[in-house]
């Protein structure tokens, strides 16, 4: 199933796409009423596409007794599907694809099912297989949609990948895209060499899914050899948690690295404290101090607090915000207010939960 050619070419230039978190009411069941009011904010934020059924989301809503994955996957597709028809522009749908094969091929018929443009493969359940597994793994899970690879943070269970394995993973037709999210500069280089080498920098799209270092991504311009016969390959938007909040300041941000990029200007110094100030609230919201044990709370928090979700509530009881982390949420949102959007959601709140 080929993407559209609307799609394909927004993928390809580069967009803002949030990791959707999974809204839930206060007796942790699926609240459909909050969770479509998130696609209307992403949609109407600016977001280029959505991500579903990633970490944000919440592996766990794939697990027998919370069955979660189909219900979350259908609403959310068709209140994309909506927002895009009434703004009059492509948004696309990106569902994330994880477990063993025979799960993640039926997660992957569904997805396709359902009208999803493209899966993101985890690879998380893989510990401890060989390289070849993996890359079997992707070209079966290929054969049914088109795919973005996905180098988790192994903080948060992924595994850690060689250059050799992005290497052949780029081979792959099917493959149009890699989120890179290692939170390791060793690891964004590798999948960004790799495909280079491949030749394949024009028909991969590559996105950013390092929070901690967003903006850096963003403005690099890789080039592995010398200047004047290395072919330049550069991180063309971002799949992240972090855009899942304040993600109209996300997109603005996005289109002025963009006008950058694409324009050849030289990188300001007032463009690095941005990145760090960003990288800064990023670690309130995903709490590196307790080993992210935070980071879907931290999120949901700021939803919780701009009336987006009702808690920042999780599947499992025991995931909360952690010690001094709603301090520390406070101490970024008053250093840092041109990095919110509250005045944005307080204008569209009502109509967003009540549509």
């Amino acid at each position: 199933m080929p993407l559209s050619q609307a799609i394909d070419t927004l993928i390809r230039r580069g967009t803002v796409m949030p990791a959707t978190p999974l809204a839930l009411n206060a007796q942790r069941r699926f609240d459909e009423r909050r969770q479509r009011a998130l696609m209307r904010y992403y949609a109407d934020a600016g977001a280029g596409g959505i991500a579903v059924g990633m970490h944000f989301t919440q592996f766990e809503i794939r697990k027998p007794g919370i069955d979660l994955f189909e219900p979350v996957l259908r609403v959310c597709a068709g209140e994309i599907d909506r927002r895009s028809k009434a703004l009059g522009r492509p948004i696309a749908k990106i569902a994330g694809i994880e477990g063993t094969t025979p799960s993640a091929v039926q997660q992957a018929q569904l997805a396709r099912d359902l009208g999803y443009d493209i899966g993101i493969v985890s690879l998380a359940a893989f510990k401890g297989a060989m390289e070849q597994e993996l890359i079997h793994h992707v070209r079966t899970l290929g054969k049914i949609m088109p795919l973005f690879g996905f180098y988790l943070l192994t903080g948060v269970g992924g595994i850690r990948l060689s250059y050799a394995f992005w290497r052949e993973l780029a081979e792959i037709e099917q493959v149009i895209g890699i989120k890179i999210a290692p939170f390791d500069r060793y690891g964004t280089i590798d999948v960004a060499r790799a495909v280079a080498d491949a030749g394949r920098g024009d028909s991969i799209a590559l996105y950013t899914g390092n929070d901690d270092s967003i903006l850096y991504d963003l403005l690099t311009p890789f080039r592995f050899g010398p200047p004047d016969s290395a072919p330049t390959v550069r991180i063309r938007g971002g799949l992240l948690g972090q855009w899942a909040c304040w993600t109209r300041r996300a997109v603005e941000l996005h289109e002025r690295v963009r006008g950058l990029a694409e324009g050849g200007e030289p990188i300001a110094p007032e463009w690095l404290t941005l990145s760090a100030q960003i990288t800064d609230a990023n670690a309130a919201l995903f709490d590196p101090a307790y080993g992210f044990a935070g980071s879907i709370p931290g999120v949901n928090e700021i939803l919780r607090r701009q009336g987006l979700l009702e808690g920042a509530w999780t599947l499992k009881r025991d995931e909360t915000l952690s010690p001094g982390q709603a301090a520390e949420i406070d101490r970024v949102c008053a250093a840092y207010p041109h990095l919110t959007d509250d005045d944005f959601v307080k204008a569209n709140l009502d109509r967003w939960l009540n549509e």
